[in-house]
């Protein structure tokens, strides 16, 4: 890969940002990362003009621009989103200054407002009870029985899988040693591999999963769910709407809910973390939203997405 020319004073904004885009590239940033920071200079860009030399931006002009983007630019602009563009502006000219670019760094003054995420919705135990009740009466009800609907939401519950996890499942992925039943969450993107993993249930659900596999005549190789996700979605909503739960209870919610009643229960960080299959950094902060929950603090605290006050 040919060098880039060097940045300097007064290199454009926009030859600045291509030549930032390549410094990330060669770091090895994940593409997510790239496309997050070159947004981001694209509106700097767009707000102080694409052809403003590096060297010529002030700190009054970085203010001036998030005043912008949080008063003026006529679209919302949401605390998760202002802070990433501060962090941006930061990494940005914190590399400029690095490189030599410049002698200063005008970003360094600029202050976080740090984003205070919403609480997720999560069932108390007495809505779980009125859930799984409500799923139990269908897998007993004299004319068509249905186990589904019950197996859906005891595996959300025992799992905390997400619903692309569950929908991709196979049969042969349940393991159903009734010493150590669990299922095997697979990834075919090559990038999402660290995510694959074996998430153990409750083997008070094996006489169920047999009991559906009978019922819908599922093969070993087949999808464990042969539905689509919106199905699910369907089955989740009507049992939602006839236990007389919260409305936008999702699979969210139970992800949430399995996560809590295992932080409830003293299950240890790490497999927490493991089995849900989350990265230090997203742990870090679920955990502190389910050490919040633990506590009692609730979506129905209000607590929502907002920037604190100053």
């Amino acid at each position: 890969m040919a060098p880039w020319p060097a940045v300097k004073a007064a290199t454009t904004l926009d030859g600045a940002t291509a030549a930032f885009h390549e410094h990330l590239l060669r770091a090895g940033k994940t593409e997510n990362t790239r496309l997050s920071f070159a947004s981001d200079l694209r509106l700097l860009a767009q707000f102080l003009g694409h052809g403003r030399p590096i060297g010529q931006i002030e700190v009054h002009d970085l203010q001036r621009f998030l005043t912008w983007l949080l008063e003026h630019r006529g679209e919302p602009c949401s605390a998760k989103s202002f802070a990433r563009r501060v962090t941006t502006l930061k990494v940005f000219f914190a590399w400029l200054a690095a490189d030599g670019a410049r002698a200063d760094d005008p970003a360094l003054p600029l202050v976080h407002r740090r984003a205070v995420a919403p609480l997720p919705l999560v069932l108390t135990d007495t809505q779980v009870d009125a859930l799984l009740g409500t799923a139990a009466a269908i897998r007993g009800r004299d004319q068509a029985p249905d186990p589904r609907p019950e197996l859906l939401v005891r595996l959300l519950l025992d799992t905390g899988l997400k619903k692309g996890e569950l929908i991709r499942l196979k049969s042969a992925d349940v393991q159903a040693d009734p010493a150590a039943p669990s299922v095997l969450v697979r990834y075919d993107a090559p990038r999402f591999r660290a995510k694959e993993r074996r998430v153990p249930f409750d083997a008070v659900l094996l006489p169920l999963i047999e009991a559906y596999r009978r019922r819908y005549n599922v093969g070993d190789d087949a999808p464990l769910f042969a539905c689509t996700a919106r199905n699910l979605e369907y089955v989740l909503e009507d049992l939602v709407r006839d236990a007389a739960l919260p409305e936008r209870t999702s699979f969210e919610t139970l992800r949430w809910t399995m996560a809590l009643r295992a932080w409830r229960a003293g299950v240890p960080p790490e497999a927490l973390s493991a089995r849900l299959g989350l990265s230090p950094i997203t742990w870090a902060e679920t955990a502190q939203k389910l050490g919040l929950l633990a506590a009692g603090v609730g979506p129905a605290s209000g607590v929502s997405e907002r920037f604190p006050p100053a």
